[in-house]
């Protein structure tokens, strides 16, 4: 077998995924009622139906490579998306308008809420659209797809050789671009991947921003 082939049963197990996708509908459940969307069980409802179908349809390991998995996949993450920005906009309008808050420690816990989401969120998304989609990564070794340049693509002799990024990768890439404001130890070479961490880089600075100076006020 040569380099540029995938080793049989190469693949990332899907436990990461579904354990980021369940601890967002569980997180946007601990938001108080009014930032929560009605009804409150439909949501977490959706989500445990799209996590059986991807389950079932690709087990084990993310192998299968087909296009109604992806399509699927692309609508949970976009069920997220928007049941999360509902909750983002209603907490960014009740600051500006100066509604009252039950106390600073309230505020808090609801900012890192919707803060916690977003990095999920888009953590989601990177893992999604980079190179295909993670069962695309899987069964190739071609990087001419890829939009994420990490560490590990230039530093191969700190890793295997059937090594490629998975869930925890777009994670901590997520979270990085989330609390630095910008890149740091991966590249994007997409525009729209570029794109896509000024939108949470802004998202994070305006929610950031916002949540503080309304504590303060409150203290």
């Amino acid at each position: 077998m040569s380099r540029d082939e995938p080793k049989v049963g190469r693949g990332e197990r899907r436990w990461p995924m579904v354990s980021a996708a369940l601890a967002a509908g569980a997180l946007h459940q601990l938001l108080p009622e009014s930032f929560r969307v009605e009804p409150h069980w439909l949501y977490p409802l959706f989500l445990v139906v799209f996590l059986v179908v991807l389950i079932v349809g690709d087990p084990g390991v993310i192998d299968r490579d087909y296009r109604w998995l992806r399509v699927t996949t692309g609508l949970m993450i976009g069920l997220i998306t928007a049941v999360n920005g509902v909750a983002a906009l209603r907490l960014v309008v009740k600051i500006l308008t100066g509604e009252s808050f039950g106390s600073a420690r309230e505020l808090f816990a609801t900012g890192a809420i919707v803060w916690l989401i977003n990095v999920i969120t888009f953590a989601l998304w990177f893992w999604d659209l980079d190179g295909g989609g993670a069962a695309a990564r899987a069964l190739t070794k071609d990087v001419s797809r890829r939009t994420f340049v990490f560490p590990e693509m230039t530093l191969t002799g700190f890793v295997s050789d059937d090594w490629f990024p998975q869930f925890g990768d777009y994670l901590a890439l997520s979270f990085n671009t989330a609390t630095a404001f910008g890149p740091t130890d991966v590249s994007a070479v997409r525009r729209w991947a570029k794109m896509m961490m000024i939108s949470e880089s802004l998202i994070s600075l305006i929610l950031a921003t916002l949540v503080i100076a309304r504590a303060v006020n409150i203290l």
